[in-house]
């Protein structure tokens, strides 16, 4: 059967997928508009149902239908990489897209990147940072192939979905400025430490995991700021505006004022945050996402 499509029509098919509009694809590509939208108007034809449907304040998001074929368009278009390029094969079979929560990124990932390509020289490695819904998505879109990320566990765990592999259990912990009350214990209450306002990580997913361990104490919790940025709460911690919950293990005391914390452990029974391997359970990993797998496994069991 002849192919009714050429390979540069499924590009701008996910280029409307990945930047939510037909004009922002257009720029990204540097085409015309009616080029993107010509495209995918003649892909659906094809398929007799639509790729996209357009909502109210989100631009074009994919249908039902097309998050079924948008990680095939991806595929594809890979396929065509590895049979046209002219670099060696091995090189290709390890290219990998890997998606990386920004708050547990810079513990792990540079030495497993590092770690990877010295095992596979030539291989390449795209980095996407992202909360753990926009990992989450990118997944399930086929626009990444793995993700290190958080699962935060119930009441609030990831949805369903995604293969996930255990890496690590880390408890979370608590972190007071270097002249508080309680900055000479090794281990704390939650209860005491809701004395003082709670600096929040306003993070999908891991925003109502620390609230909720602070509201299990029947105790009103005060909440003074919040912030995307896990340096941004040290920081604010140090400079005594109040406490935080943290699961990401740093191995230093200093904020990026030059003040400190102090790290703080939890006394009460509270479920850990486990760092896990993400991938579609939809879709076949491919080799790059194997090898990358196997090596991280192998890193965390050696104590990374």
């Amino acid at each position: 059967m002849p192919v009714p499509f050429n390979l540069r029509q499924v590009g701008y098919a996910l280029a409307v997928a990945d930047r939510g509009s037909t004009a922002a694809a257009a720029r990204a590509l540097n085409v015309s508009q009616p080029s993107v939208s010509q495209a995918v108007a003649q892909l659906e034809a094809h398929f007799g149902q639509p790729l996209f449907r357009r909502t109210s304040g989100h631009g074009l998001q994919a249908t039902p239908f097309g998050r079924s074929k948008i990680p095939e368009f991806r595929r594809l278009l890979d396929q065509a990489e590895w049979v046209f390029s002219a670099r060696p094969a091995e090189m290709l079979a390890h290219k990998l897209t890997l998606g990386v929560f920004s708050t547990v990124g810079p513990r792990y990932v540079p030495r497993l990147v590092r770690l990877f390509a010295e095992r596979f020289p030539g291989s390449s490695v795209e980095l996407v940072e992202d909360d753990l819904r926009g990992l989450v998505d990118g997944l399930t879109s086929g626009r990444i192939d793995l993700a290190i990320m958080y699962d935060v566990g119930l009441p609030v765990g990831l949805p369903a979905g995604l293969h996930l592999t255990s890496l690590r259990e880390v408890r979370p912990y608590a972190i007071v400025h270097e002249g508080h009350h309680l900055a000479g214990r090794k281990t704390v209450l939650v209860r005491d430490l809701l004395q003082d306002p709670l600096i929040l990580i306003n993070l999908p997913y891991s925003r109502g995991f620390f609230l909720s361990i602070a509201q299990g104490q029947g105790l009103p919790v005060t909440i003074a700021l919040e912030t995307k940025s896990i340096e941004m709460v040290r920081s604010m911690v140090a400079n005594k505006l109040g406490f935080s919950l943290l699961a990401t293990d740093i191995a230093h005391d200093a904020t990026y004022d030059g003040q400190g914390v102090r790290r703080l452990e939890i006394a009460d029974d509270i479920p850990p945050h486990k760092i896990v391997l993400a991938a579609s359970a939809s879709l076949p990993l491919t080799e790059a996402s194997k090898a990358f797998r196997d090596l991280t496994v192998e890193m965390f069991e050696a104590d990374l």
